[in-house]
């Protein structure tokens, strides 16, 4: 990289201009070969469809980049490749010498988090660049909450039941989630499963042309507390998927036949969005009501939920299904059938307590020994452990510490102690 300075204005014009050249050229060039900060610029018409040919005028510049002067730029006396027209359009006089000035300035790292640019320089013979590391480095347009809100206004609009649907699901785009699987204590089993997931979505064309169908369809089963619903979030990330969250709780209703109809509606929009997660918390639901269901309402809704299911799956749809239930022995055999993987969620044992508890504490100063802490919470889920250190957080900065030590910590199990005597009844 050359150490001359040059100002960091002219390096960033310079890259949009050569850019723009680039996508304009190479049609196959799509938004994920884009760096981050520009996708907007070059995406004015559709989110996330790139609107050719792409110009960059100095009313776009001021519109995305206000505080970049790019007229100022032009001057500067280190400018040798950037011209602007009198309707105000940036060009480059020569792409080749202009892109081998670029990266000398700003070196393989750099250049790296621009797809399109390194692969200009790629296939113009240059070794430090590599486009599929590139491209793998960087987010991806489909993981943002523009895609998603992109994705559910053009469907909702359209539709008044779509809207309803969207109504009745919390959706989350993965760049929504805040941690990955790696941030959670996971069971070999657990693992596998993921593993079996994005085997099956590298496969799809395979598995479609072979007829194979039943994947795909997964009921995590645990006490609350277990990380059940930290699972489905953060698969979201590992796959690329939004998630479309429901409570069966929240979609049933007393008016005859509107549950059902909720239900359909729901099943049609994750075809819609797809390829998502559709995530179905509280599945023991449907059997805690049928038991009181008087004119048999519920009865229906089951029924159409259980057809939904049959009707949708991953290969064929791009829906991967996960349904979760505190109470695995309220399902009958009829719902039990309907998935073909079974994920078990168990109250942590010491080991397990021990890593999650050095890892929610990893950066947080303290002066605890985890293994004799993991000892004493035996009966502790992943969550109260989480909402344990929490409290020995708040408990130290209330006494002007950032450190938490031995008497931060039992506030912190008192807490959980106490809300766990509630939840179950005693006082």
């Amino acid at each position: 990289m050359d150490s001359i300075s040059i100002d960091p204005g002219l390096l960033q014009l310079t890259e949009i201009v050569l850019t723009a050249e680039v996508v304009n050229t190479n049609p196959a060039l799509e938004v994920n070969d884009l760096p981050v900060a520009i996708r907007q610029m070059f995406c004015t018409e559709s989110p996330g469809v790139i609107a050719r040919p792409v110009m960059i005028k100095e009313g776009v510049l001021k519109s995305y980049l206000p505080n970049l002067p790019a007229r100022r730029i032009i001057q500067d006396e280190k400018n040798s490749y950037l011209l602007c027209n009198d309707l105000g359009q940036f060009s480059v006089t020569a792409f080749s010498p202009a892109l081998k000035w670029y990266f000398r300035h700003v070196g393989p790292a750099k250049l790296m988090q621009n797809p399109a640019l390194t692969l200009a320089l790629e296939t113009a013979g240059e070794t430090e660049v590599n486009y599929k590391k590139a491209r793998e480095n960087i987010p991806l347009f489909e993981d943002t909450t523009a895609y998603l809100t992109g994705k559910l206004a053009a469907i909702t609009d359209k539709s008044e039941s779509f809207k309803e649907a969207a109504d009745l699901v919390v959706p989350y785009a993965p760049e929504e989630i805040e941690f990955s699987l790696s941030d959670l204590v996971c069971t070999p089993d657990q693992l596998g499963i993921v593993r079996k997931v994005q085997i099956s979505l590298e496969n799809q064309d395979f598995l479609r042309s072979h007829r194979i169908y039943e994947l795909g369809r997964i009921l995590l089963v645990g006490p609350p507390g277990t990380g059940k619903t930290s699972f489905a979030l953060a698969l979201s990330r590992s796959v690329h998927m939004p998630v479309l969250e429901v409570r069966l709780s929240m979609i049933t209703s007393q008016y005859l036949g509107e549950t059902s109809k909720n239900i359909d509606r729901i099943f049609d929009l994750a075809k819609k969005i797809a390829p998502c997660i559709l995530f179905i918390d509280e599945f023991d639901y449907i059997a805690k009501t049928r038991i009181s269901d008087d004119n048999g309402t519920m009865k229906r809704g089951v029924n159409t939920l259980l057809k939904c299911i049959d009707h949708i799956n991953l290969i064929k749809d791009k829906v991967l299904l996960i349904g979760a239930t505190n109470h695995a022995g309220m399902l009958d055999e009829a719902a039990w059938r309907r998935f073909d993987e079974v994920v078990t969620f168990t109250l942590p044992d010491a080991g397990m307590r021990e890593a999650i508890l050095n890892h929610v504490a990893s950066d947080i100063p303290c002066t605890i020994d985890f293994t004799t802490l993991a000892a004493r919470t035996e009966g502790f889920s992943g969550a109260d452990l989480r909402m344990m250190l929490t409290e020995a957080i708040v408990s130290a900065l209330l006494s002007g510490r950032k450190e938490i030590n031995e008497a931060d910590v039992n506030a912190g199990m008192e807490l959980v102690n106490r809300r766990n005597l509630v939840r179950s009844g005693c006082t």
